[in-house]
C-alpha cells in the first residue's frame, strides 16, 4: 500500500493497535462513502454495490466480534481494505476514491467520540440522579458546611450532596457542547485540499447523523481541537469526581466519622485488623492525575505543527482513549461508592450560628462590621471561659451589644439557622427538595432540546 516495506524497527515504531477500537466507526464511514460514490457516479453503480455488500458483511463481523486483525495490518483502515479485498476482490480498491487516510481517520475519531460522548453524558446523568436520591433522603439532616475545612454555617446533608450533582450535570452539558462541534464531517477534504471527484459530502454527513461538514479542508484534517475539547470535558469531570472522592475519604476517617463504608467499596488492611480503607475512592482521586496529564499531552501535541496533517496526530487516539476509559470506569465506580455509604453525621458545632447572631443585629440597624466585631468578641470571650454559643445565656448576649436581648438566645440553634436561610440555592429542606426535582428533570434529559 505504501510502495515498500519499512524496516522492522520503523514498522514496530509507527504501527499502533489502539485504533482498532475504531473498526465499527471506520466501517460505518466507509459504507456512507461507498454509497455516495455510487450515487454521484464517482464509481460505477455495480462497483459501489459490491463495496456496500462487502462492507455490510464486515460490519456484521465487527459487531459480532468475528472480524480478525492480522499482524501485517498497519492500522484499522488497512485491515478493512485488506478484508474487503478478500470478500469482493478488486472492487475493494475503489473504496479510497475521493478519500485520504487523513480525512478518513478524523471522521472515524469524530464518530467514535460522538458515541462515547453520548455514553458519558448518560453516565453523568445517572451519577447526578444517584446523588439526588441520596439528597432527598437527607433533605432535613442538619450538618456543618465548611470553608477552609473549618465549620462555617449549618446546612443540610442533602444540600451538600447536591453540590456534586450540579457539578455532574455541568460536566454532562460540557460533553453535549463539545459534541455539537465534534459532529461535523471532514470527509471530502482528502489529504489536504479536497478532491476532483463530484463528491456529495453533505449527503455523507447526513447519512452518518452528523450536523454538517467542516468548511475548510486544511482545517478539517489539520486540527485536533475537537479532541482537546473532549479531553478537557473528561478532565474536568475527573476533577469533580476527585473532589467527591476526597470528601468520601475524609468523611470515612475516625476524626470526621461521617460515614461507614460497606465492604463492597472498601478493603481491609493487610496488617491492621480494625481498618476499612476507602481504596475505590482513593483510586478515583489518583487516576484523575492521568487524565490531567492527557489534557497537557493533547495540547502539547498540537503545538507548533504546520498545516495540515502530520503523523504526530497518530498519538491523539492513545491520549483520548486513555482519558475516556478512565472517566467511564470512574463514574461507574463512584456510583457504587455512593451506594455503599451509610451516613451518621454529627451535628454542627454551636458556634456555626455566629453569623445568625450578627444578622440579628444588622436587622436592627447595626452596620454589619460592627455586628461582626461584637459577635466575634463574644465568641472569643466564651472560648476563654471554656464555653461556646450553645452555652451562652441572655446576660452574655446583652453584654455583647446593647441591641441584643435575652430572647435572642432562641436564634442560637443550628436547625433554626438552616430554616432561616431563604436566599436562592440555600440549604433548607424546601430548597433541597426543589433542587432534587430539578436535578432529576435534567438527568432524565427533558431539558436537552
Amino acid at each position: 500500500m505504501w510502495g515498500g516495506r519499512p524496516s522492522e524497527l520503523a514498522w514496530s515504531y509507527t504501527t499502533d493497535e489502539s485504533d482498532r477500537r475504531l473498526l465499527v466507526f471506520d466501517l460505518r464511514g466507509s459504507l456512507a462513502h461507498a454509497r455516495m460514490l455510487g450515487e454521484t457516479g464517482s464509481v460505477s453503480p455495480e462497483e459501489a454495490d459490491r463495496m456496500v455488500d462487502g462492507l455490510s458483511r464486515l460490519l456484521e463481523e465487527a459487531e459480532t466480534g468475528a472480524f480478525e486483525f492480522e499482524s501485517a495490518d498497519e492500522d484499522v483502515h488497512s485491515a478493512v481494505e485488506r478484508r474487503l479485498g478478500e470478500l469482493v476482490g478488486a472492487s475493494a480498491g475503489g473504496l479510497h476514491t475521493g478519500r485520504s487516510r487523513n480525512d478518513q481517520v478524523v471522521l472515524d475519531l469524530r464518530l467514535y467520540l460522538m458515541a462515547s460522548g453520548a455514553e458519558r453524558r448518560s453516565q453523568l446523568h445517572r451519577l447526578a440522579s444517584t446523588i439526588a436520591d441520596m439528597a432527598e433522603t437527607h433533605a432535613s439532616t442538619v450538618v456543618p458546611s465548611y470553608t477552609h475545612l473549618q465549620q462555617a454555617q449549618p446546612t443540610s446533608l442533602g444540600h451538600h450532596l447536591l453540590a456534586h450533582a450540579w457539578a455532574a450535570l455541568r460536566s454532562a452539558d460540557r460533553f453535549g457542547d463539545a459534541l455539537n462541534r465534534i459532529s461535523a464531517s471532514p470527509l471530502g477534504s482528502g489529504a489536504s485540499s479536497g478532491s476532483s471527484f463530484p463528491l456529495d459530502s453533505q449527503a455523507v454527513a447526513a447519512d452518518l447523523g452528523m450536523s454538517g461538514i467542516i468548511p475548510n479542508s486544511l482545517d478539517a484534517v489539520g486540527a485536533r481541537d475537537f479532541v482537546a475539547e473532549y479531553v478537557f470535558a473528561a478532565a474536568q469531570s475527573m476533577a469533580d469526581l476527585s473532589r467527591l472522592a476526597d470528601e468520601v475519604v475524609l468523611w470515612a476517617t475516625s476524626e470526621f466519622g461521617w460515614v461507614t463504608l460497606s465492604s463492597d467499596i472498601s478493603t481491609g488492611s493487610s496488617a491492621l485488623p480494625q481498618k476499612r480503607n476507602p481504596d475505590v475512592a482513593e483510586l478515583i482521586r489518583g487516576r484523575s492525575a492521568s487524565v490531567f496529564g492527557d489534557m497537557t499531552a493533547i495540547l502539547a501535541l498540537q503545538k507548533g505543527l504546520p498545516l495540515a496533517y502530520n503523523r504526530d496526530f497518530q498519538e491523539d487516539k492513545r491520549i483520548v482513549f486513555n482519558a475516556d476509559d478512565i472517566l467511564a470506569a470512574s463514574i461507574e465506580a463512584m456510583v457504587e461508592v455512593l451506594r455503599g455509604l451509610t451516613f451518621h453525621v454529627p451535628a454542627p458545632l454551636p458556634n456555626t450560628v455566629a453569623l445568625d447572631l450578627a444578622e440579628v443585629l444588622v436587622a436592627r440597624g447595626v452596620p454589619f462590621r460592627e455586628a461582626h466585631r461584637a459577635v466575634a468578641t463574644l465568641v472569643e470571650r466564651l472560648r476563654e471561659e471554656g464555653r461556646d454559643l450553645g452555652r451562652a445565656d441572655g446576660d452574655d448576649l446583652t453584654g455583647a451589644h446593647p441591641r441584643l436581648d435575652a430572647s435572642d438566645v432562641s436564634s442560637l440553634d443550628p436547625a433554626g439557622s438552616l430554616s432561616r436561610r431563604r436566599s436562592p440555592g440555600a440549604g433548607h429542606e424546601e430548597s433541597v427538595r426543589e433542587q432534587v426535582a430539578e436535578v432529576r428533570r435534567r438527568s432524565a434529559g427533558r431539558n436537552l432540546g
